[in-house]
């Protein structure tokens, strides 16, 4: 046996012979001996080392005449964060009021001659709030380029009326116009004063760069960095060249066209930008409204009673309608909870995955309440926030795994979309959202017991039989790759020391990952997979994995991913 101490930066190995225990010696009791051994001058401390020792022994105990008392070893998943956006700065833009240099173009005239030259020195004294990555563009482009872009012979030009026009119009492409709103020059009596007029056009030529330049960042990337919502959250946020995009601007005459380059411009986005074009001019006209707290037992009555029939007439399916075509026939507006009715209620339920007891309380009522408009709005909005997340293209193929649909979809060109039931990581081991490339297809799988379902689902057990996984067959190894007996190994240092131990399940009937396994590395390990827990599939909510993938037809998915070297997974 090999006892091992870290002394300070030393580390100290000895080498125990004799007939020793099995069972590894814990670090923690190690201590009394080689204190013993290597520090003669604390022997004196025996007796504390001896009550150290029995403390340690209890414990362990305790441990195994009481597996409660390890209920706080887990291993903990991602977590939520509180998002913190980045603060506006108030940054000064004095270092324009000096420029040397000269303007090459469209004259050859000294700065102070040309009219930006001639207002520049407003700036000495100009602040204004904006993203530190915009103030940065800003200042290099106008320090190499000295010439205004949205001014014209003292005047906002068509260049400038466009590109408000255009930020004006933000709400069609799910951002917010107010975010970029400039404040036109006067007319009035800043028209007779130059100074007053100069210093108001200069301000505003900084002012309307900075917001052409925070929408460009907005569209292309998006307002959120997903990153900072949660640990589950792992995408590279696209980087965007604000200086080429001012270079492009002022060089450009179609402005709105190369401000609406920067949305996405790939069929889902489109999709999206037409509903909620569509949405916008809806009303609630048909919306149901049921008075919240509304509870209503079978056999009892209720003044909602009407709208909870009108509420399931526009929710429910055409099967539903269907086999209760009579009792909507029969109904007369009245308030008592009939058994036809609480038949009726039930089949509801069941349609929307409820628990069928005809009981209309606050879930139910959730479920028949259609959202409404703004509700509507604010889901697509949300929707093209979340695709700018992602790249402008998946990939002429590609799988997209939707987790709030529960489907994955196996996407070509050239071919009819290949889309199927899955299952996601239920709320305590969600399924991390991310984009990796699917390089292997694995048939019979062995399946590698992660660390976090052995500390937080194997251990209770173990501790209470150590023989847990040799009697359902799984293989138990040391860091080494020794085969061992579960009942050999010491799991409450697996636990809190995080000994190195590696459990795996064989392939047959049982194995958790069925037949097939699609893999596409990543540091979620995160994979598709197949199942032998068929029945889950039929159900609407479908979160109860540990975070992979689980397909219904995962055969039909390995085939089609196999037609090609690489292909895209995106899990979202």
């Amino acid at each position: 046996m090999v006892l091992k101490k870290r002394f300070g930066a030393a580390l100290i190995i000895c080498a125990l012979a004799g007939g020793m225990a099995a069972t590894p010696v814990e670090p923690v009791l190690a201590q009394g001996f080689l204190e013993r051994l290597f520090s003669p001058q604390r022997y004196d401390n025996r007796d504390r080392n001896r009550a150290r020792w029995q403390r340690e022994r209890k414990r362990r105990s305790n441990v195994r005449r009481n597996p409660r008392s390890t209920r706080s070893i887990r291993v903990k998943g991602a977590q939520y964060y509180t998002y913190r956006p980045d603060d506006l700065k108030t940054v000064s833009f004095a270092s324009l009021a000096k420029i040397e240099t000269a303007s090459a173009e469209p004259s050859d005239l000294p700065l102070d001659v040309t009219p930006f030259g001639e207002a520049r020195d407003h700036l000495e004294s100009f602040r204004m709030r904006t993203p530190g990555e915009v103030a940065s563009a800003i200042k290099a482009h106008y320090a190499e380029h000295p010439e205004f872009i949205w001014v014209t012979d003292a005047r906002v030009n068509a260049r400038a009326r466009t590109a408000l026009a255009r930020l004006e119009g933000a709400e069609r492409f799910g951002l917010s116009a107010s975010d970029y709103r400039v404040r036109m020059p006067e007319n009035g009596s800043d028209a007779d004063d130059e100074t007053a007029r100069q210093k108001r056009l200069i301000e505003f030529e900084m002012e309307l760069s900075a917001k052409v330049l925070t929408y460009a960042l907005d569209a292309t990337r998006g307002r959120i960095d997903p990153n900072r919502i949660s640990g589950y959250h792992d995408f590279t946020r696209k980087k965007v060249n604000l200086a080429e995009a001012l270079r492009i601007l002022a060089a450009t005459d179609d402005i709105g066209g190369y401000l609406d380059t920067r949305n996405p411009n790939n069929p889902p986005f489109r999709a999206l930008v037409a509903e909620l074009a569509d949405l916008r001019v809806r009303s609630d006209a048909e919306r149901i409204e049921i008075t919240a707290g509304t509870f209503l037992r079978p056999g009892g009555a209720s003044p909602e009673l009407a709208n909870i029939m009108a509420a399931i007439r526009l929710r429910g399916t055409d099967s539903l309608m269907s086999d209760h075509a009579a009792t909507f026939e029969g109904y007369d507006g009245g308030e008592t909870y009939k058994p036809e009715l609480v038949r009726l209620v039930r089949d509801f339920q069941r349609e929307n995955g409820l628990k069928a007891d005809g009981i209309v309380g606050r879930k139910t009522i959730r479920a028949l309440m259609t959202m409404s408009v703004q509700q509507k709005i604010q889901k697509v909005e949300l929707a093209m926030e979340r695709l700018r997340w992602l790249p402008r293209t998946l990939g002429a193929r590609h799988v997209f795994i939707n987790q709030p649909a529960y489907t994955a979809t196996y996407m070509q060109a050239d071919r009819t979309p290949l889309s199927m039931r899955a299952i996601v990581g239920k709320k305590s081991n969600q399924t991390n959202f991310f984009m990796d490339r699917i390089e292997t297809v694995e048939y019979n799988p062995y399946w590698g017991v992660p660390r976090s379902i052995i500390v937080n689902e194997m251990l209770p057990k173990l501790f209470k039989d150590r023989s847990y996984l040799d009697r359902l067959g799984y293989e138990v190894t040391t860091a080494s790759g020794r085969r061992v007996s579960s009942r050999a190994v010491n799991w409450y240092s697996v636990g809190v020391n995080k000994t190195p131990i590696n459990v795996r399940q064989p392939p047959g009937r049982k194995n958790a990952l069925g037949q097939v396994k699609i893999l596409f590395p990543n540091k979620h390990s995160i994979y598709m997979h197949d199942t032998p827990a068929k029945n889950l599939f039929s159900r609407d909510r479908r979160a109860f994995s540990h975070g992979c993938v689980r397909l219904a037809d995962p055969r039909a998915m390995a085939a089609a991913v196999l037609g090609s070297d690489k292909v895209e997974a995106v899990s979202y």
